[in-house]
Order: structure tokens, then sequence, then C-alpha cells
């Protein structure tokens, strides 16, 4: 069925396309679906992905920036040059499709396990870091006038939103205690400057080929804020998947990373990037405890939330070598 309703509707905006082929679905959440096809036409079929919310289906969750937002910030990060998806179409109620939009399919690897690991991403490996960094940089860069209406956070309303929702579950855990108090005694206030933030910029919303980044997916969580939490979330343990003592997604180090962003033309602020690399591992901590919560008191009981939930010890792990006194 879904064919068909691609089929008409790519008919309406894209010249000489004579209908769609291979449609299958890559994701699936409570409100979101992830479709990838190939548009049919005479000079060669383009592979496309379809990101949408179904008819029926309300707004978005409350940080969630929306679909719209997400197609704006995906074909502005494009147009600045940026490893971003082409956004071809964004679905109107004629097509009948739900909300969202069409981008053009760029191919590689999201699985970290295969980044990480596999020969034909040896080479790419190295360079990573500073591409990472080089990218974050555009990213924080852009038109701040040009961008849709987004939520602004600052460090002090998330620790605040955090302890707010670590509460909620009644479910005391002594190492999110302590990182809290440590978080509060360290905020370091609203950033000088405040830009553009992705918001979940790591493993799994990076498109990866033998030469290095390809793409940066996933902008829902985009929100005006602190750049330096971008830099702070990519170098969470939870993103390295084994190789701990490469901070930058298993692959790199935070020096690379920060020259990276340097080279770009923006400075690295190492002190805010540990706060938010704390910030990020009680916040990835937290999101841990809501699956396991979801899982136990229905109505989903999917193992996959309860292996994702039974993480967050890891993340205890994780926050006392990040606060342990160092020797100086």
């Amino acid at each position: 069925m879904i064919e068909a309703q691609l089929g008409r509707c790519v008919a309406a905006w894209y010249p000489g396309a004579t209908g769609v082929t291979g449609a299958a679905k890559l994701s699936g959440g409570a409100s979101q679906e992830t479709w990838t096809f190939d548009i049919v036409h005479a000079g060669g079929n383009i592979g496309a992905i379809l990101r949408r919310a179904p008819p029926g289906y309300g707004a978005a969750p409350g940080r969630a920036a929306g679909l719209d937002a997400e197609a704006t910030l995906m074909q502005l990060a494009h147009d600045a040059g940026l490893p971003s998806p082409r956004v071809l179409h964004v679905l109107t109620p004629e097509d009948e499709l739900g909300s969202g939009f069409i981008m053009q399919r760029v191919e590689g690897e999201t699985i970290a396990r295969k980044i990480l690991r596999d020969e034909q991403f040896a080479t790419a490996r190295p360079m990573l870091a500073r591409q990472l960094g080089g990218i974050a940089a555009g990213i924080h860069g852009l038109d701040l006038t040009r961008l849709p209406q987004l939520r602004q956070m600052t460090s002090t309303r998330e620790i605040a939103d955090l302890d707010r929702e670590y509460r909620g579950f009644e479910w005391p855990r002594p190492v999110f205690e302590l990182a809290l108090r440590w978080l509060r005694d360290h905020d370091p206030g609203p950033s000088a400057e405040v830009t553009l933030v992705h918001g979940d910029f790591r493993h799994g919303n990076l498109i990866i080929g033998p030469d290095g980044v390809r793409a940066v997916l996933d902008w829902e969580l985009a929100h005006l804020g602190d750049p330096m939490e971008d830099l702070g979330w990519v170098c969470v343990n939870s993103w390295r998947f084994g190789e701990i003592d490469k901070p930058v997604g298993g692959f790199g180090t935070r020096e690379e990373l920060f020259a990276g962003y340097e080279t770009a033309g923006r400075r690295a602020d190492p002190e805010r990037v540990k706060f938010w690399e704390v910030m990020g591992t009680l916040r990835w901590g937290v999101m841990c405890c809501g699956m396991m919560q979801r899982f136990r008191q229905g109505p989903d009981h999917s193992m996959e939330r309860a292996m994702i939930g039974r993480r967050s010890s890891e993340t205890e792990i994780d926050l006392l070598r990040l606060l342990a006194p160092r020797e100086k």
C-alpha cells in the first residue's frame, strides 16, 4: 500500500518519475517511521528515504523539534556544504502519507561495531574525530536568523529537567545523586554564544563510508544552546562501544576533535565540554532508566527496552570514572 501512496506522491513533484520500488521499513518508534525506497526514473533510479509520522499521530514529543523543522535544518546544513542528505520533498496533506519529508538516500554505514572494527573503515577511522570537529563547527555556525523555531536550553535548565525526570522514577541511585550534585556545583551558566545544537551528535546518527563522514542524520533533538553540548555528547563513553581509550566515538581523541573544530574557525572550551560530557552521561543513564520503567510497567514489554534499560549501570561506572579526583 505504501508503495502506491509513495508512487502517487513522487509523480506529483519529481519530473519523469513513474513510480517507486523496493519500499522497506527501516525503523519505527511510537510515532515515527523511516522507509527506504527507489524512485523509478527513465534516467536511472534514485535512492530515497521517507521519514514520517503516519496519519493520525499527534504533535512531536516535547523535546523534539518536529519533522518540518528537521527537514529545514537538514536542507540548511546541505546548502552550507555540510554532510547532510538533500531534502527532496516535505509532505503535504494531499500526499496522504502523514507529516514528514523525503530525502535523498546516502549510502554508508551507521552501525558502530562495523565502523570501529571492519577493515573497510580502517583508513577512515583515524580522521573521523577531526572531521566531526569540523562538522560540528559548521553546524554551530549556521545562521540563526534562517533557523525554524526551536526550544532554547541552558545548562541550568537541563540539570533541573534531568533531576525532575530522575526523581519521577522513584528509583534512588546514589551515583546519579552524586552526579546531579556535581553538575549543580560546576554549572558554567549560560554560554557566551548561543548557537544551533544538533542535540544527538553521535554514532547511529552518522553515515560513515571508507572516505569518512558522509551524512549527519536525526536532527529531532536540535535546539538553541551551548555549542559545547554537542562536543561533550559525542565523547560520552556509551558511544565508544568498548574502545574506551578513544573518547570520541571510539575512534579518536578529544584533542583531535578540538583541532578539527578550531581549524574550522571556532574555539573549543575543554572545561565546558567536560561538564557536558558528565551531563550527557547522566542523561543517557536517566534515559536508560526510563526504558526500564516502561518495560516494567508496560504496555511495552519489548526485550529491546529491557536491554537498553540495564545499561544504566554502565553509566554509573562512567560517572564514577569522570568524577573521581585526579592526581595533580
